[in-house]
């Protein structure tokens, strides 16, 4: 068999950590990269796939379609995020279907609309997914629409993922503090800005494998937000992320499995799934789950390439969901392909070297 790895190689002279706390506007050219990969993961993940035969690297710039057209893969691996606007991480699955190749996650179309918060949390609300309350400030003569709603809020760039643009700042109390957080977030970041209700409960994620009928949650991670620096609003933020956990001083934020009553968590899950299902994703997706004052679990974000960093001291949370569940990260990556390769060809890949769990 002979796979593609289609991704995003962050440069080497982009830090993406302590520098990164200055302020927005520092922070910007920081941050640009940051959802691309690191060329550990990109190897660590390109030696999993080589358990199912030959492996060709497609670095997603440039002449890629060229090459991808050239390598006449079989099933392309998809990590690739783009580099700007809404629509980036669905370039690279809309190219692949224009030359005819088979790629694993989700398709074009599940990519933008997840990658739009706004646009996703629409379609969560009509398919009756609880999400919270929420409105789009799209450009500076849509400010005033931050009077009159109900506070706190949280503010986000409206396409950007990896926490970019998310601090302790953007929790807002009053349409003055709403109005010129937006108003930076609008200014740095050129793009919509979602506020959504403030959700005072426990945080979760969800990371999601398969398709149809055969779709399931690996165990859930719960965010400790007691060990972020005191006095940190209880967020993943960019700092959480990127600034406070360190190599040298990793924070324990996650709990794997969550320390969660079965009722809950089977809540949590239920609602994981339907979110999963609504927008269409594939293969696999780790879906952002916060509790309201009611203890109701709500949908903050669906992420269809979610991160796969694969050291455990990075608190990467896909990789961590699925130690907790015996898989190893060879074994996550070669069941995204097992998965995929049911979907796409209608039957079973074997690969003898798999030693965890397949898709």
């Amino acid at each position: 068999m002979r796979l593609g790895l289609a991704y995003n190689q962050r440069p080497s002279a982009i830090s993406t950590r302590r520098d990164a706390a200055l302020s927005p506007q520092a922070s910007l050219a920081t941050d640009q990269f940051v959802e691309w990969d690191e060329p550990g993961t990109i190897a660590a993940v390109a030696d999993a796939l080589r358990g199912f035969g030959d492996v060709v690297l497609l670095e997603a710039v440039g002449d890629f379609p060229r090459r991808l057209a050239d390598a006449r893969v079989d099933l392309l691996f998809n990590m690739a995020e783009g580099r700007t606007g809404p629509s980036r991480e669905a370039q690279v699955p809309a190219i692949a279907e224009f030359l005819g190749v088979p790629y694993t996650a989700s398709d074009p179309l599940t990519l933008a609309i997840a990658l739009h918060k706004g646009r996703t949390k629409e379609i969560l609300l009509r398919r009756g997914v609880p999400t919270p309350p929420f409105l789009l400030i799209e450009s500076f003569g849509d400010l005033a629409r931050l009077d009159g709603v109900e506070y706190p809020l949280f503010l986000k760039p409206a396409w950007e993922g990896s926490s970019k643009g998310i601090s302790g700042a953007n929790r807002v109390e009053t349409s003055r503090a709403g109005k010129a957080r937006a108003e930076q977030l609008l200014a740095i970041y050129h793009q919509p800005v979602l506020a959504e209700s403030y959700l005072p409960g426990d945080e979760y994620t969800v990371a999601v494998l398969g398709n149809d009928g055969d779709t399931r949650c690996l165990p859930l991670i719960r965010y400790r937000f007691e060990t972020l620096p005191q006095g940190a609003l209880p967020i993943m933020g960019f700092e959480a992320k990127w600034v406070w956990d360190t190599p040298e001083a990793s924070l324990e934020v996650l709990e794997c499995p969550a320390d969660a009553p079965p009722a809950l968590a089977d809540r949590i899950e239920t609602t994981a799934l339907a979110a999963y299902r609504a927008i269409g994703c594939r293969d696999w997706a780790r879906v952002d789950i916060r509790l309201d004052a009611r203890g109701v679990p709500n949908v903050l974000e669906i992420n269809p390439l979610p991160g796969i960093i694969p050291d455990p001291a990075a608190n990467s949370c896909f990789p961590r969901a699925a130690a907790a569940a015996g898989l190893s990260y060879a074994d996550l990556i070669q069941s995204v392909v097992r998965i995929a390769w049911r979907r796409v060809a209608g039957r079973e890949l074997a690969v003898p070297t798999l030693a965890g769990v397949a898709g």
